[in-house]
């Protein structure tokens, strides 16, 4: 499958292989590097690479935690890395979040690679330089652009995943189709199984093009917020027993809603939001008595602007805008319709 080619700050490849550990090996040299990898990929990773170069991280979003942050930089240190050493994230979305802000911080910045395991970090998480950790305030508030030295992707890594962690991740590739590549939309109604390297292909891809045209996310990237404005509070509002993904399922329905009845986005388009990821078994509904909690983590967000919250709107299959809507008004619209 063809390398994709991001350029921001630094022009990297996205490179598809049948063996990760070969082309990582290839790509370390005679470097000193550190793997950091999650509990559950701990043994297939000491498989390919000795045990005292990998250091262990907790699951999921648990591991992006500021405490847990500084127990590593420590640990950097403490193993003697230099600023011409290679920190290598192998895991789902929050490992590469991670591996990259240590990276990104450790000596003032230093190389990583990212190997991304699941589909979230695929098509979203280890593309375009987006690094750091959460606080109990929010998701993301702390961290840095900096981009990998190379992302190297692996469908094989894809038998490790259970069922519901592929299709939460399959979100983000409904995400890219309905914001720029109508192809990955008709995919998914062809059925998502038969189509999912495609789909994965062509959702880099869309990652790969945005990141290029705006690496600090002025304007252009924003596009790639769609859906995750309210997903993220939501995915904090549950404590993250929802996946990012199912969360981000969620967001999208506002965001189709909101752009139906402010932006004209047609009903056709709103109710295909609905059918491909119910497809997916993906929700489509959230508390409604979580409304007032959900309102005050939007309004810590980085999207916010004043009294407003800033959402990516969509007004066609591949053409958005951004729009700012008042909390009565986004009330209003939720609970008409996301709100159970």
């Amino acid at each position: 499958m063809k390398a994709i080619e991001v350029s921001a700050e630094r022009k990297y490849q996205i490179t598809f292989t049948d063996s990760w550990s070969r082309e990582l090996k290839s790509l370390i040299g005679g470097r000193q590097f550190v793997i950091l990898t999650q509990t559950s990929l701990r043994d297939r990773v000491v498989a390919a690479f000795s045990e005292d170069s990998i250091v262990v991280t907790a699951e999921g979003e648990q591991q992006k935690t500021l405490a847990n942050f500084t127990t590593l930089l420590e640990e950097l240190a403490h193993r003697g890395l230099d600023r011409n050493s290679l920190i290598i994230g192998i895991g789902g979305g929050a490992t590469t979040d991670l591996a990259g802000f240590l990276a990104a911080t450790y000596m003032r910045g230093i190389d990583w690679v990212a190997v991304p395991t699941s589909i979230a970090g695929m098509v979203d998480a280890a593309i375009g330089g987006k690094t750091g950790v959460n606080l109990s305030s929010g998701k993301n508030l702390v961290g840095a652009f900096h981009s990998p030295a190379e992302v190297i992707i692996d469908f094989d890594w894809l038998k490790t995943l259970p069922n519901r962690e592929l299709r939460a991740g399959l979100a983000e590739s409904v995400k890219c189709g309905f914001i720029s590549d109508s192809r990955i939309l008709e995919l998914f109604q062809d059925g998502y199984e038969r189509n999912l390297a495609a789909i994965i292909h062509r959702s880099v891809a869309v990652k790969a093009s945005v990141v290029t045209k705006d690496f600090r996310e002025s304007f252009e990237r924003e596009v790639l917020n769609y859906g995750h404005t309210l997903g993220h509070a939501i995915e904090q509002d549950s404590n993250y027993q929802l996946a990012h993904g199912e969360a981000v399922s969620i967001g999208m329905v506002f965001a189709a809603e909101i752009s139906h009845i402010t932006s004209g986005l047609s009903r056709d388009l709103v109710d295909l939001h609905y059918a491909i990821l119910k497809g997916l078994d993906l929700p489509c509904s959230y508390k409604k008595d979580s409304w007032e909690n959900l309102i005050s983590l939007m309004g810590r967000d980085k999207k916010r602007r004043g009294q407003a919250i800033r959402f990516v709107s969509l007004l066609a299959v591949g053409k958005t805008d951004r729009i700012e809507v008042e909390s009565a008004k986004l009330k209003e619209i939720y609970e008409a319709t996301v709100g159970r």
